[in-house]
């Protein structure tokens, strides 16, 4: 007897993935409507968010000139910086010709190369920063999901045994750890006793050239986001191995690792998904500590010298490419939970 793919745990989903049949004469797919539809959506929400990130930075008490330039600077040179950072336009004008120059990849100068005339643009600094901090957390994402969903899957298979205790136990000591802690303990094993790993990331070129030091910040970063995704598809393998269409699936004669990879785990991936994507959200821009900790040439790194040198055009170039990022995951984790639930794809309702 086979068992009907579409018995998932839709009501454990966000409603806005329910895709909608397309209305009578309209041509487009459901899938499709869909995908224009959260486009849009974080569309208008990206430019409410850039609004929100120009004010605020703008907000900040004191004369930004005359913390660029420091307290000895003379007149002249502050009259030019306000003039270059169009400090005397109003504040609407100055947003919407930040905003116009931002969709065409224009970011403005930073103020180390405002004041000394020449250097790289706002794009031109935060270019590598985002290659390195992208490459950081791709890596440690391909790990992370196959270890999750293996883990998981052998915790759940043996509830209530030692491996099930250990796997548990051990998630949850890594994801209790702060970053800088389990980094510490890490360098402190692998350098300072073993001397195996290097305790730092060159500060010039490219991570990948000596794929060595990425090894600790990949393990650190793996470690603490392991424990939350490994417990909730534990959860949720559990509660699908106990469902009514798993047991029929085996009465029906069909092989346990099919029962265990085609209902149970497939179903139990689309809650998932999500704490993925939370983790996504985290390994792209919440790097800042780990980054920190070995001297990681990534965005989290140069986010914190713009703030602390209130270097604004830096700070809203960066902070406004992370929030491009992170809507684009959150679409990209709708997206892939409505590809896993059949019943969500085919623009039927949820229960």
């Amino acid at each position: 007897m086979s068992v009907p793919e579409e018995q998932v745990g839709v009501q454990q989903l966000d409603p806005k993935l329910d895709v909608k049949p397309a209305a009578a004469g309209r041509r487009l797919h459901p899938l499709l409507d869909f995908v224009l539809r959260r486009l849009a959506i974080g569309l208008v929400t990206l430019v409410a968010a850039s609004a929100v990130i120009f004010w605020a930075t703008n907000a900040l008490p004191g004369d930004v000139a005359q913390a660029t330039l420091g307290r000895n600077a003379n007149p002249k040179a502050l009259a030019s910086m306000r003039h270059e950072l169009h400090l005397e336009e109003p504040l609407l004008t100055r947003y919407v010709d930040w905003l116009g120059g931002a969709v065409h990849g224009e970011l403005g100068n930073p103020a180390s190369t405002i004041t000394q005339g020449v250097g790289p643009s706002v794009a031109e600094l935060i270019g590598p920063a985002l290659r390195n901090t992208l490459w950081l957390a791709l890596i440690t994402f391909a790990l992370l999901v196959p270890l999750t969903v293996l883990l998981a899957t052998i915790s759940a298979l043996r509830v209530g045994r030692p491996a099930d205790y250990a796997i548990s136990y051990s998630s949850l000591l890594l994801g209790s750890l702060p970053e800088f802690v389990l980094g510490t303990i890490l360098i402190l094993i692998f350098f300072t006793q073993l001397n195996l790993l290097p305790p730092l990331v060159l500060p010039t070129g490219n991570p990948l050239d000596d794929p060595e030091q990425l090894v600790l910040p990949v393990l650190t970063l793996l470690g603490v986001s392991l424990s939350f995704a490994v417990r909730q598809l534990r959860v949720g393998v559990i509660h699908a191995l106990n469902q009514e269409y798993v047991t029929m699936a085996r009465l029906g004669g069909i092989r346990e690792y099919r029962v265990l990879w085609r209902y149970a785990l497939r179903n139990s991936l689309a809650p998932a998904i999500q704490s993925f994507a939370q983790t996504a959200l985290y390994l792209f821009g919440g790097t800042v500590i780990v980054e920190a900790l070995y001297s990681y040439p990534g965005i989290g790194r140069e986010l914190v010298q713009a703030v602390g040198s209130r270097d604004i055009s830096t700070v809203q170039g960066i902070t406004l490419v992370l929030t491009s990022a992170y809507i684009l995951i959150n679409i990209v984790a709708d997206l892939a939970v409505v590809l896993v639930v059949p019943r969500l794809r085919t623009g039927g309702e949820s229960r």
